[in-house]
């Protein structure tokens, strides 16, 4: 296979791939179960996990570098399977001898399953569809997005919850595989997906569902810190643009920052503050941690109102791509 198919993609070809990849998402949703590479990839992962992560109690006191060796290892394997996969269909799509065009649709389908925006909506949607039915109800409904104990949540903190899991993940499941994917086509995406995905099922500083992953899944959480770092500020600043407001951008943006390290996430917080600030609700994780504390508990409303602001930042990002592609045809670029 020629090397010419794993240079980097033309700029109209990117931003043609980008908005087909949006567009799809918003229409259609999610591919069926069978043929997402994510779940293959949580499968595959989930396969490691039992492999590298010692069963509890089995777990050596100190420094484990079996586990953190096995972590490292199977973290590397994966990541450059899904890398290769990635550059092998974007190579054979470049020496298909397809018109451009459809090269960047089809390479815009496959990037698809790697962005997740509709689903992120409609989950958190659904949380407070079914808070509406009852608290129990919206608790049971939150456990499918967060991974935290939701079984004493009151309402307001089921909604600060999802609110918080909307904010997180449209840098994870948006912006930054597109961001990887402007970087590195399609490989570059699905590293990311790969690494974010090893970090929710093996990043885990202790014990979990029977395995402890201090050492095994540290390699992992690391690594997502590294490639989500620069993608989650700019999520931060697409979802609270006054952190650049030329009267009282210094103040904004110094007021962002000190929210957003409030987490342990070096990552995390930025997405989640910006937002707390936007909508002027608090946020937080109790006993853990508290964004924008003078701000209200959000209710209902607040919960709209985020979603509505996901939709307008997905939007934007659709509006920015149309208008790159128009210039491009009229200006010859």
């Amino acid at each position: 296979m020629s090397l010419d198919g794993l240079q980097p993609l033309p700029l109209a070809m990117t931003t043609v791939t980008v908005l087909v990849a949006l567009l799809v998402d918003h229409l259609l949703g999610e591919p069926p179960v069978r043929y997402h590479p994510v779940v293959w990839m949580g499968r595959a992962l989930g396969w490691a996990g039992e492999r590298i992560a010692p069963v509890a109690g089995a777990a050596p006191a100190g420094f484990d570098g079996r586990a953190w060796g096995l972590g490292f290892g199977a973290w590397w394997l994966l990541a450059l399977v899904c890398a290769a996969v990635g550059g092998t269909l974007q190579a054979g799509l470049a020496i298909s001898g397809l018109h451009p065009a459809a090269q960047a649709l089809l390479l815009g389908l496959l990037l698809k399953p790697l962005l997740a925006w509709r689903m992120l909506n409609d989950e958190v949607q659904a949380v407070e569809t079914a808070l509406q039915q009852s608290l129990p109800q919206g608790r049971e409904r939150l456990a499918w997005l967060v991974s935290r104990d939701v079984s004493q949540l009151s309402a307001g903190q089921v909604r600060e919850s999802a609110i918080e899991s909307l904010a997180e993940n449209l840098n994870d499941s948006v912006v930054a595989p597109l961001f990887w994917f402007a970087v590195a086509g399609l490989p570059g995406a699905a590293l990311f997906r790969l690494a974010n995905t090893a970090d929710a099922m093996w990043g885990y500083p202790a014990e979990r569902n029977g395995r402890v992953w201090t050492w095994a899944g540290q390699w992992a959480a690391r690594a997502d810190d590294v490639l989500g770092w620069l993608p989650a500020r700019l999520t931060a600043l697409l979802l609270w643009p006054a952190a650049l407001h030329p009267g009282k951008g210094f103040e904004n943006a110094r007021r962002l920052r000190a929210e957003a390290r409030r987490t342990a996430s070096p990552n995390s917080g930025w997405p989640m503050a910006a937002v707390a600030l936007r909508l002027q609700v608090r946020l937080g994780k109790p006993g853990v941690y508290t964004l924008n504390a003078s701000g209200r508990e959000p209710g209902a409303a607040q919960v709209l109102l985020a979603l509505n602001l996901s939709k307008k930042m997905d939007f934007s990002l659709i509006f920015a791509l149309l208008f790159a592609i128009v210039f491009g045809v009229i200006f010859g670029h």
